[in-house]
């Protein structure tokens, strides 16, 4: 293999993220355009949703109270941002992917996005259960403490 053909590869492996954003903009050329919507969602996601993130894995780490509390916050965000994100595209008839086609369009734009939506609502379903749980022990026994107490 010749030294040129090494600084190439080696060129070509740093530039794999930049490149996986460029490939993915032919999915959605929002990011690429540096589109209002598309950049205050992504800001509000790195600044908001993804510290939060960090804290509900510390707070299920160490099993505080308010873990689910803030697992249903983000996921309600995220869920939020996710179908604004469709619906805005949508709005617009598809003008920055290339609706339809299998890759740009389905892959990248439907099947990876939709998964912005999909966790987020099994989390808040799971949120919901968890929470509902615990405030139907909380009557339970606030009832039971009226009863004893007439």
């Amino acid at each position: 293999m010749s030294r040129k053909h090494i600084r190439t590869s080696e060129y070509q492996k740093c530039l794999f993220f930049p490149s996986s954003g460029k490939e993915y903009s032919k999915g959605d050329s929002r990011y690429a355009i540096a589109d209002h919507f598309t950049v205050s969602m992504e800001t509000v996601t790195a600044c908001l949703w993804g510290p939060f993130s960090i804290w509900i894995v510390v707070a299920f780490l160490y099993n505080h109270s308010y873990r689910f509390v803030l697992q249903l916050i983000v996921s309600l965000g995220q869920l939020y941002g996710a179908v604004l994100y469709f619906f805005t595209e949508h709005r617009d008839g598809y003008i920055h992917s290339e609706y339809g086609h299998p890759i740009y369009f389905w892959y990248y734009f439907v099947f990876m996005n939709t998964l912005w939506i999909v966790i987020p609502f099994i989390l808040i379903v799971d949120s919901w259960c968890q929470l509902s749980a615990c405030q139907s022990m909380f009557d339970k026994a606030a009832l039971k403490g009226k009863s004893k107490r007439s």
